[in-house]
């Protein structure tokens, strides 16, 4: 977790939003809502943890699955509610909502972080679209108060929205050199390809969920069941 430190700023500059495709009946579309960790900074767009997720889901017979990169360099929470609003247009099935990973880093307010989106887990909620959210974990550096605040924020959302978490999604990337780039922050090809891993047993369990239920809201009630681990 050092090697965070040599770059606080992510320094992702910041894109205008992707264009988000018609949607054709039969796909099943996931958007990966995030930052550079999902954008794929300094990797190709096809060796970004997006892009590896929908190769092995369709290699696992999953050829309908249509993963989404709506990740953008710099972004924080703060831009989750618009950012969502605006890929509405695209009809996702599931969002992968990564981000935090800059307020913490410039050591934001982690009570803002959690307001925002916890309004962007409402706005899907009210879309009946479904959500895997995904946790960060701050640096020791940052202090043990800070720490405790920001990571915290995860569980609670999860539990409040009955929505699976990911723990972390940097889990066995963050802090590891082989799977960075020299910044120490963004990953590489292979330290993707770990993302890719880390998110995929939970996109198949609500595939299956999904598939099961023969909607695109998960079970009966129109929610994926929420919490159970992979």
């Amino acid at each position: 977790m050092a090697h965070f430190l040599p770059a606080l700023l992510l320094l992702l500059t910041s894109h205008a939003y992707p264009a988000s495709q018609s949607p054709t009946p039969s796909e099943i579309r996931i958007l990966a809502l995030g930052d550079s960790l999902t954008e794929g900074y300094g990797v190709a767009q096809t060796q970004a943890y997006p892009s590896l997720l929908e190769q092995e889901l369709h290699a696992l017979g999953h050829t309908s699955v249509r993963v989404i990169n709506a990740g953008i360099g710099g972004s924080t929470s703060a831009s989750a509610l618009s950012r969502i609003r605006w890929h509405l247009r695209a009809k996702p099935d599931l969002v992968v909502l990564a981000l935090g990973a800059n307020d913490l880093l410039r050591g934001l307010s982690p009570e803002a972080c959690e307001k925002n989106l916890d309004e962007a887990l409402s706005l899907l909620a009210q879309n009946q679209i479904d959500v895997v959210l995904a946790g960060m974990r701050v640096p020791p550096n940052y202090g043990a108060d800070y720490r405790r605040r920001f990571e915290a924020i995860y569980p609670r959302l999860a539990s409040r929205h009955r929505v699976p978490l990911i723990p972390f999604l940097l889990e066995g990337v963050a802090g590891n050199r082989e799977l960075n780039q020299e910044d120490g922050i963004h990953p590489n090809e292979k330290g993707h390809a770990a993302l890719a891993q880390t998110v995929r047993p939970w996109v198949e369990r609500w595939l299956k969920g999904h598939q099961a239920s023969g909607n695109t809201s998960g079970d009966a009630s129109g929610k994926t069941p929420a919490r159970e681990s992979p």
